[in-house]
C-alpha cells in the first residue's frame, strides 16, 4: 500500500498514469519517528550516548509494523 499515490491523465496521450508515492510503512516509519524523539526519555536517552539512530530507526519501524498490523484487523 501507498502513501499519496497520484492519479492523473497524461496530457500527450490522454491516458490514465499512476505515480505511486511512498511506502505506507515508510510513512507510518517517519510519523512514529517524529514523535518519538520529541520525547523527554529519548532526548536524555541521545543525549547520555544510551541510544543512537539507528536504535531510533528500528523503533519507528517496529511501531510502523504494528500500526500496520492494527489496520489489518
Amino acid at each position: 500500500m501507498k502513501a499519496y499515490p497520484l492519479v492523473y491523465k497524461d496530457q500527450y496521450s490522454g491516458e490514465q498514469k499512476i505515480e505511486h508515492g511512498m511506502d505506507l510503512r515508510d510513512y507510518f516509519a517517519a510519523k512514529a519517528m517524529q514523535a518519538y524523539v520529541q520525547t523527554k526519555e529519548v532526548n536524555i536517552a541521545i543525549s547520555d550516548g544510551q541510544t543512537n539512530s539507528k536504535k531510533i530507526c528500528d523503533a519507528a519501524y517496529d511501531w510502523a509494523d504494528a500500526m500496520l498490523e492494527a489496520r489489518d484487523k
